[in-house]
């Protein structure tokens, strides 16, 4: 198994031992990579995956960057079972979570108690799921390694959101990654821990691998909002099989117009509005043309809408009392959706202007759901 980075991608040798040291642990690792914002985080948890990923069949990524997420579009919180390395670390590569959950935004300061409540709930569920020791009576019970990538809002409430994110998981490792512009770094040492504990946690301070010709911190090139556009484009792509001939974000617009959005009947679902409240009478207004998520909704007392993915909804026939939504979400997992979810996140501007598209989208041809 070949877990060595593209030549164009550098790794220094800080964070080799880093990833080296992590992955030799005598008991699966929980590892909390943190840091501020383009300082290499997603790029080494990426590099760490593939490290781990050469002495475990499956590593556990509990991903809370909801701006710059690995597995999924933006505004998810969400857990993947990872079974293969990750070739190439400059190409988005979109997997299905075990478990997520729909922020709705792409980053936690409107609501950040919703967001902290989001991020217990799914380490909560790779607890109960995969947190159980090797055992004489059940061996297949293995505990699996957990790396959680976390987001660059490293000051302010972005810092308190962090220090109880770190005592809730309680990581067997952290690795904090600094950059040469010290007052964009996190405190020295053990930051989160109030007293003195008893030394099972690992710290490993390792610099950002970006350096100028002065050995400064140099910031990894990220722009957010084509990033984003790129991954929703990416997600919905999936409604097409890999053959189809789809390559330009004119085809894909064309061809997202032409496809056959499924019927979801009005009286068979919720609609929850996420960080802001809409007049019942809007409620549809805001709904058409717009990017969804297609959630369950939760009878239980913490009411957590596990969601399977994202929807357009490309028009809405309030006289048939139905939606007509588009989405790669299997018919399978659609049969349980009765929540929708509306957040900030848009349908990408560049496929709403490209020319001959008809936007909202509408088609006569439908798929129902019962």
């Amino acid at each position: 198994m070949d877990s060595s980075p593209p030549r164009y991608i550098y790794i220094p040798d800080q964070w080799s031992q880093a990833a080296e040291s992590i992955s030799c642990s005598s008991t699966p690792p929980i590892v909390f990579i943190c840091g501020a914002k383009n300082c290499g985080k997603t790029t080494f948890s990426r590099y760490l995956l593939n490290i781990v990923l050469q002495k475990y069949t499956k590593v556990a990524y509990l991903d809370t960057d909801v701006g710059q997420p690995e597995f999924t579009p933006p505004a998810f919180l969400s857990l993947t079972i990872v079974h293969k390395v990750t070739p190439d670390f400059t190409v988005p590569c979109l997997k299905t979570p075990e478990r997520c959950l729909f922020f709705g935004d792409v980053s936690c300061k409107r609501d950040p108690s919703t967001y902290l409540s989001y991020v217990f709930a799914i380490y909560d569920y790779y607890q109960k799921e995969y947190g159980i020791s090797v055992n004489g009576e059940n061996p297949c019970n293995i505990k699996l390694p957990l790396i959680v990538n976390t987001p660059g809002w490293v000051k302010g409430v972005g810092y308190d959101v962090l220090v109880d994110m770190l005592k809730y998981i309680s990581p067997t490792h952290v690795v904090k990654i600094n950059t040469s512009s010290e007052n964009k770094n996190l405190p020295a040492g053990e930051f989160w821990l109030d007293e003195e504990h008893d030394g099972t946690i690992n710290l490993i301070e390792i610099n950002s691998a970006r350096q100028d010709s002065l050995n400064r911190s140099v910031p990894f090139p990220k722009d957010a909002r084509p990033l984003h556009d790129i991954r929703i484009m990416a997600y919905f792509r999936q409604c097409f099989s890999r053959n189809s001939n789809i390559s330009t974000i004119k085809e894909l617009a064309h061809a997202l117009a032409s496809h056959c959005p499924y019927e979801v009947p009005i009286a068979s679902i919720k609609i929850r509005h996420l960080h802001c409240e809409v007049p019942s009478s809007e409620i549809f207004f805001s709904l058409n043309a717009t990017i969804v998520g297609l959630a369950v909704d939760s009878e239980g007392p913490e009411n957590i809408p596990w969601c399977f993915g994202l929807g357009i909804v490309r028009g809405i026939d309030t006289v048939k009392g139905v939606l007509y939504v588009i989405t790669p979400v299997p018919h399978s997992s659609l049969e349980k959706v009765n929540l929708l979810l509306q957040g900030y996140i848009q349908i990408p501007s560049c496929l709403l202007q490209v020319q001959g598209c008809i936007s909202p989208y509408m088609s006569a041809n439908t798929l129902a759901i019962n």
